[in-house]
């Protein structure tokens, strides 16, 4: 089976902090929103949240077993894992569209606040994912991603995010490039 990877899954390094390490496909999801939100109380910070609706989401999809797709539903606690339809994807290629592809959502997300902003270190750690696939994967990502005008807490010299990986120094300048237009 699949998991489509919309967030910090996209960054290999952060995947691998939840025991998957094997290749990702960069892939497109129609009729996905991708919103800044807050999923519930437990959360610090105000990570990305999916759910149905207009518009495209790019992420990556990465094939899991049983005890992977066990793990990632613990680190993705508070969402709620839903199948996509195969036909809604765009796929760089080819794949068992047999196999159940699995995406987690979060219906009506609440806004990020000062409380539970969004923190840079997540923002980096997504953008270095997509900065490996492409720079134009990553332009579409900050496309794409509604709620950028919401708090976020640079907190690059203390990271406060728990799946912080896979950032470079060199990454630091595209993602201040892509930020600069939308912040």
């Amino acid at each position: 089976m699949y998991i489509f990877g919309y967030g910090s899954l996209i960054n290999a390094h952060s995947r691998r902090l939840t025991g998957q390490t094997q290749a990702a496909i960069p892939a497109t999801v129609k009729g996905l929103q991708r919103h800044w939100g807050k999923v519930d109380d437990s959360y610090h910070i105000a990570p990305l949240v999916a759910m149905p609706g207009e518009g495209e989401c790019n992420g990556v999809l990465v094939r899991v077993d049983d005890a992977a797709l066990a793990s990632f539903d613990i680190r993705e606690r508070g969402y709620q894992r839903i199948a996509l339809d195969p036909l809604q994807l765009r796929t760089t290629q080819p794949i068992d569209t047999n196999q159940p592809i699995w995406v987690y959502t979060k219906e009506s997300p609440m806004a990020p606040c000062a409380v539970q902003p969004i923190m840079q270190t997540y923002v980096d750690t997504v953008l270095a994912g997509c900065l490996a696939i492409s720079e134009q994967f990553a332009q579409t990502f900050v496309d794409t991603t509604i709620g950028w005008h919401h708090p976020l807490e640079n907190d690059r010299l203390q990271p406060k995010y728990g799946n912080h990986a896979g950032v470079e120094e060199s990454h630091i300048t595209h993602i201040d490039r892509l930020l600069a237009a939308i912040r």
